[in-house]
């Protein structure tokens, strides 16, 4: 029994990263309809920003202010690189068919990883000094460890603002607006490419402060754009166009994982716990094809 609350403690504070990355596949879903394959390296590329401010900023504000600036630098980045992603790759493609816009994004995916490898390299980059104490926290018999814990907090506060966000603001209002009936939102004066800029924009932030966590539990590599795929299940699972299912999806995966690895992975030659969501994710389309919150289009002819 403590070794299972372990697991569904140390599940759950991973999927609170995970919910994080699976919001920008879920917002560029609901305003364009597209399936953001370059969502990975959305990732990756924001992860080393981070890296790359945080060694320039920490000499100088040490290691607390130097990370939160850092952090700070990278969500600015991030809404830049997302408009301008947007701007010159994905705005001719408004009304063109939605299989040649995944496969821009495929495109787009292979383009941010060239320029990750031409500037930082292909070795495993580290976050140095470390910016979380190794120093696990105890619980009685549970054991949390301080990098998770606050990956967790920060990206629930970061749920938390975006959610606002929709719902409360002018902007957020207008991408709901496209999400729900594009032509009626377009007929009120709402500006699609307004929408879609502002849509990559917060979707490469959260990618980037997702990926931030993650390289600072696993280090950075290539591996950090392999988990923001990773969280492609938890977009199915909670409905590819529902915020709050994101966020229940990314903790379902993130326990899934643990359970996994602490269980099956013994019984195996090993990777279970990579191929666990995806197996998860075929059987569950089975049943539930739009996930449990996503909407189910009904077509009559």
């Amino acid at each position: 029994m403590e070794l299972l609350l372990q697991f569904v403690t140390s599940g759950i504070l991973l999927g609170g990263v995970y919910a994080l990355v699976a919001l920008g596949w879920v917002l560029i879903y609901k305003c364009s309809g597209v399936l953001n394959l370059a969502m990975g390296e959305l990732t990756l590329i924001g992860a080393y920003v981070c890296l790359q401010l945080y060694t320039w900023f920490v000499p100088v504000l040490g290691i607390t202010f130097g990370f939160i600036i850092a952090l700070l630098g990278t969500l600015i980045t991030g809404f830049v690189l997302g408009v301008l992603t947007e701007h010159f790759f994905l705005r001719k493609m408004i009304g063109e068919p939605i299989l040649a816009v995944i496969m821009v994004t495929v495109g787009i995916s292979f383009f941010f990883r060239g320029i990750v490898f031409s500037i930082w390299g292909t070795d495993i980059r580290v976050f140095n000094p470390a910016v979380f104490d190794i120093t696990p926290y105890s619980l009685g018999n549970l054991v949390i460890s301080q990098v998770n814990l606050w990956a967790f907090f920060a990206a629930m506060i970061l749920l938390v603002i975006f959610v606002a966000f929709f719902k409360y603001t002018r902007w957020g209002l207008s991408m709901q607006a496209c999400a729900d009936d594009e032509m009626a939102a377009l007929s009120l004066g709402v500006s699609a490419k307004f929408v879609y800029a502002i849509a990559w924009a917060i979707a490469f932030m959260a990618a980037g402060v997702g990926g931030t966590f993650l390289g600072n539990i696993n280090g950075l590599n290539i591996q950090v754009s392999h988990l923001g795929l990773l969280v492609l299940p938890a977009v199915v699972l909670g409905g590819l166009n529902s915020i709050p299912g994101a966020i229940v999806g990314g903790i379902v995966i993130g326990l899934l994982q643990n359970l996994a690895d602490g269980y099956i992975s013994q019984f195996t030659p090993g990777g279970v716990k990579e191929v666990a969501p995806f197996i998860f994710m075929v059987i569950f389309l089975l049943f539930k094809p739009f996930g449990f919150w996503g909407w189910e289009r009904i077509e009559r002819v």
